[in-house]
């Protein structure tokens, strides 16, 4: 007897396919990538405005800030509203952001757009969930790690983009052609992306009110988003002054930056290998390696004051241990509730992103008052904070396996003494 399937997720593994993959991965990159490009050109942006260093540096705070706003408030759709549809017409809106970002005659346009241009940026994040949907369950690990493997070098090559672009065609270029690219980007999702209708049928207003109740139900997503905001926040505090050290410490140019965020992004290798072991089961120790990872190599920042080739070091290796635990994190937090991807992605993100948005606000005003030591002392604290929340997050759960491994234990004695 044929019975039709009701529920999309029974179907939706057969249609992974590694042209799809790699679509997704390529489509995360290219929308992330909007964060980051400003990073690299706040001098020229700061000169073309006519505003000083640490106004400029409130373009990267506003971005991310918009982005948060998206996590909250659009990527929660995604558990509503039919996947392909919502990111499509995203990158519609992302496009026209985009536009008017690159037209701005004034500053104050500019910040107002760009707020627009990150609340618009979450379909990466639309597509990371839908990519654990489309895979297996012993091999979600792998497919987020590929997927991720895409939006991280997104990230890191941003910075070298943009750098490029602004010596070529000045810094309003990179804005028209990453416009473009989503209208591309647009058409291809829509012709090539398999439709993922949720099954939920409940409003938007209860959608958001259920985000409380999956931080209060799920110490692991809280944990787990914790952990990543203080590495994203570390994160963002190197890559938001490391221009201005480059060009007031080293005397880069663009080209130069340019070439220093290139070879930043081998960090970008960290995803694969990370969802390699949290298939494997090393999800946990992994991510207390990367905190301490991250937290060590703002020594070599501090030290590379004086030394281009250690800061370089610091780069790879940062970028590696954030991107590392992030995949190791959503791998996690994606096997907690399979009918609520969408909204996990939202609590975690955005609790990440406003790390970020947070690190970002402090590290202009930070940088003028205590030069490079003082960013990488902040550096390194924020990895260890969320250190300590790692361990605390072990020893919880060791407890939690000892009582559970006593109650058998307890019943079979009393089952021994009652014959």
């Amino acid at each position: 007897m044929h019975q039709p399937v009701s529920v999309p997720e029974v179907a939706v593994p057969q249609r992974t396919t590694p042209a799809l993959t790699l679509v997704m991965a390529v489509a995360c990159g290219l929308t992330v990538a909007n964060l980051y490009y400003a990073q690299p050109l706040l001098d020229l942006v700061a000169r073309s405005f006519g505003v000083g260093q640490g106004a400029a540096t409130t373009v990267v705070t506003l971005t991310q800030a918009g982005y948060a706003l998206g996590l909250l408030f659009l990527l929660p759709l995604g558990d509503l509203v039919e996947n392909r549809r919502l990111a499509t017409r995203t990158l519609l809106v992302t496009a026209t952001a985009l536009l008017l970002a690159g037209a701005s005659p004034v500053f104050g346009m500019f910040l107002a757009v760009s707020v627009l241009v990150g609340t618009t940026s979450v379909v990466a994040q639309i597509l990371v969930p839908l990519a654990a949907h489309l895979a297996l369950p012993d091999q979600r690990g792998k497919a987020v790690g590929q997927v991720m493997s895409g939006l991280l070098t997104g990230i890191l090559l941003a910075r070298t983009v943009a750098s490029l672009v602004a010596e070529l065609l000045g810094w309003r270029a990179i804005y028209v052609i990453s416009a473009v690219l989503m209208l591309v980007l647009a058409v291809v999702l829509r012709r090539i992306l398999p439709q993922h209708a949720p099954d939920h049928t409940t409003g938007y207003r209860t959608l958001l009110a259920s985000l409380g109740e999956l931080v209060r139900h799920e110490p692991v997503l809280r944990r787990r988003a914790l952990c990543q905001a203080s590495m994203f926040g570390a994160f963002t505090t190197f890559w938001t002054s490391i221009a201005y050290e480059l060009v007031d410490e080293h005397h880069f140019g663009q080209a130069q930056i340019a070439l220093f965020a290139l070879v930043g992004a081998g960090g970008a290798v960290a995803a694969p290998i990370a969802g390699r072991l949290a298939d494997r089961g090393h999800a946990h120790g992994a991510s207390g390696a990367a905190l301490l990872l991250a937290s060590v190599v703002f020594l070599l920042a501090a030290l590379g004051h004086d030394s281009v080739p250690l800061l370089v070091l610091t780069a790879v290796l940062l970028d590696f241990a954030v991107q590392c635990h992030q995949v190791l994190s959503q791998h996690e937090i994606y096997a907690l509730r399979g009918d609520a991807r969408a909204r996990i992605n939202t609590v975690f993100m955005t609790t990440v992103f406003v790390g970020g948005s947070a690190s970002s606000a402090v590290t202009g005003a930070l940088h003028t008052a205590y030069g490079w030591t003082g960013v990488c002392a902040v550096g390194a604290a924020l990895p260890l904070a969320g250190l300590l929340v790692w361990a605390h997050g072990r020893r919880t759960t060791a407890r939690t396996r000892a009582r559970t491994d006593a109650v058998p234990a307890a019943e079979a004695a009393d089952t021994v003494d009652v014959r």
